[in-house]
């Protein structure tokens, strides 16, 4: 036998009126439908330690003629000012 603890926790509104739809679809109460989700985020969070990510390659798409004049791709700020620019 386990105990349970009583907790709050403020979920957005369009997100708890889906959970609350489900439950009721699946005849399920609502306090399962979240130990359940919370179980199964856990539980995949804790493999995801243990296995170690591969960095991903970045892969750099070359065309003819150089960057554009203007264009800095070493600073993040000005890349994103010069492509709001170009809309």
């Amino acid at each position: 036998m386990f105990s349970c603890m009583k907790t709050t926790v403020d979920l957005p509104d369009e997100l708890l009126i889906r959970a609350k739809k489900r439950a009721v679809e699946t005849r399920t109460p609502l306090r399962v439908l979240i130990e359940r989700a919370l179980r199964r985020e856990l539980a995949s969070s804790s493999a995801g330690r243990r296995t170690r990510r591969i960095p991903r390659k970045i892969k750099w798409v070359v065309a003819p003629g150089g960057l554009p004049p203007g264009l800095d791709v070493s600073d993040r700020s000005s890349l994103h000012d010069w492509i709001r620019s170009q809309r």
